[in-house]
């Protein structure tokens, strides 16, 4: 298997091209901030721990919705199907259509928009955030957890939203 070492450049760009075609599950993550709403769509999210029930994700700046997300006190990880795709370009792209009535918004009690169509929703509240580079990651505690109605998982690879289906009736999960 041919490896890439030569330059930072090169690194970069060979780090890219390798996850760019590793398929990653689409969240939305939400927050209401003094100035209103705010959202993104991520790729970055991972289940961490169960005790406390925690979860990971990276945003790549601290501005924006990104930074509205890093200051607010809690938010919401919306796992998303590809009933949801629509609403995942919408907050992929600066200057999307977003919180719209048409997209079924709600509000959780504590006031965080909420996305009932997602498979999952998940209040959360930052435990540490670690820079690295231009981006942050985030590892936080879930506080809460509604369960919608799971359908065909929507995914991220090679720059393209996909769905899929199970690889077979009896497949069996990686060990950890």
């Amino acid at each position: 298997m041919p490896s890439t070492t030569a330059s930072a450049t090169d690194l970069t760009a060979a780090f890219k091209d390798a996850f760019r075609t590793h398929p990653a599950g689409i969240a939305l993550i939400t927050a209401q901030t003094p100035d209103g709403p705010v959202g993104l769509t991520a790729s970055s999210v991972a289940s961490v721990g169960l005790e406390p029930a925690a979860l990971a994700f990276s945003v790549t700046r601290a501005t924006g919705s990104a930074g509205g997300i890093l200051q607010a006190e809690s938010y919401v990880v919306h796992l998303l199907d590809h009933a949801q795709l629509e609403i995942a370009q919408q907050f992929a792209i600066s200057g999307g259509e977003r919180f719209t009535s048409a997209q079924g918004w709600d509000r959780l009690a504590t006031g965080e928009p909420y996305l009932p169509a997602a498979r999952a929703a998940l209040r959360a509240r930052t435990i540490q955030s670690i820079t690295v580079g231009a981006s942050t990651l985030v590892l936080a505690e879930v506080r809460e957890v509604h369960l919608g109605t799971p359908s065909e998982p929507l995914i991220y690879r090679d720059r393209t939203f996909h769905s899929i289906g199970p690889a077979h009736e009896h497949s069996t999960p990686p060990s950890s």
